[in-house]
């Protein structure tokens, strides 16, 4: 070896081991408290090991990956960041919720040009609390620190999703009927969809975060974590009122998504009377520019998540999800169509 030059360690080329060690044994009981009967195992070893819980006779797994988006760059920019670990676990899990599947483990990545282990903790913090309210375990992930691929702050992050769903009772749309009324779940924001748009329109208006908005301010507004709806939704399902479909209204809006599971032949009829738009759409709207239909095809305009009821269960599924806290309505139902949203 020459001792001409100094001899070079990892560190050197930007990452710091002892950084992403010490990451590990900050959130390790942060972690366990997530944790399901079927973990078997702790945090820090090569693979994550989950049984499959007793009660499904033939189950099936359903999985799922998603991001936050640009999101992301309105919590780095304004200082809080754990709420996006919120966002991140709904993203995912809501979208496995559709197929009548409970949430059962999630994993994360987390990439960054030098490692903040600080903010990162933060981030895990909230991806914990995200899995509590889902009912899943998180059980590892991957912790990426990459130098000169990302900016001095910024990092990334990206979700996956285990979940199970007996055979039988899978939920795909297939028996949708034209007749059946569709009910909607308020969302609790923009959630994670439509934020390079935001971004737009606060650059454009020069719109600062802390001006206030409603009884908080409009970053409170805009970061507010996505709604997870899976425990109300298993609980609708395992009280046997017969959920024919269901929808996470995320990236494409109400347009784009509401009729995603719906068989051919049939469509969705959305009464626009039927909700108040939450105000924080209506300023975006004002301050954007933005056209009606271009809202309804970018946000989920108060509706986070759909599900296609049997009219003559439509007053008990009602009454089952208002248990939850959760404030519900009919918002349309279903008819002849191709599978199209017809707004009235």
């Amino acid at each position: 070896m020459s001792t001409s030059k100094k001899p070079l360690s990892y560190r050197d080329a930007g990452v710091d081991i002892d950084a992403g060690d010490a990451l590990v044994g900050d959130i390790r009981k942060i972690v366990k408290s997530t944790h399901r009967p079927e973990v078997l195992g702790g945090v820090g070893g090569f693979g994550a090991l989950v049984g499959l819980p007793s009660k499904y006779k033939k189950p099936v797994l359903v999985s799922g990956a998603d991001g936050v988006g640009t999101k992301l760059k309105l919590g780095i920019d304004s200082g809080r960041i754990q709420g996006l670990g919120i966002d991140l676990v709904a993203m995912c899990v809501n979208d496995v919720l559709v197929s009548g599947a409970e949430p059962l483990f999630f994993l994360d990545y987390y990439a960054s040009s030098k490692l903040d282990p600080k903010a990162a903790a933060q981030v895990v913090r909230g991806i914990a609390k995200g899995c509590r309210q889902a009912g899943c375990a998180l059980v590892g992930g991957e912790t990426a620190e990459m130098p000169g691929l990302y900016k001095a702050g910024d990092f990334d992050l990206a979700g996956f999703c285990v979940a199970v769903a007996e055979k039988s009772k899978i939920i795909d749309g297939s028996k949708i009927k034209v007749g059946d009324v569709i009910v909607a779940l308020p969302s609790s924001g923009a959630h994670s969809n439509g934020y390079s748009l935001i971004r737009k329109i606060l650059a454009r208006g020069r719109h600062r975060l802390d001006k206030p908005f409603g009884k908080a301010t409009l970053g409170d507004a805009l970061l507010e974590p996505t709604r997870i709806y899976v425990k109300p939704v298993l609980k609708l399902i395992e009280s046997g009122i017969p959920i024919r479909g269901m929808a996470h209204i995320t990236g494409g809006g109400i347009t784009e998504n509401l009729t995603r599971a719906f068989p051919k032949g049939t469509a969705a009829v959305v009464d626009l009377n039927s909700w108040k738009r939450p105000e924080l759409f209506d300023w975006l709207q004002e301050k954007g520019g933005v056209e009606e239909d271009e809202m309804r095809r970018v946000f989920n305009c108060g509706v986070g998540f759909a599900m296609v009821i049997p009219r003559r269960r439509v007053d008990d599924a009602l009454a089952q999800l208002r248990k939850s806290r959760l404030k519900p309505w009919v918002m349309g139902e279903v008819t002849k169509g191709q599978q199209d949203v017809r707004f009235v």
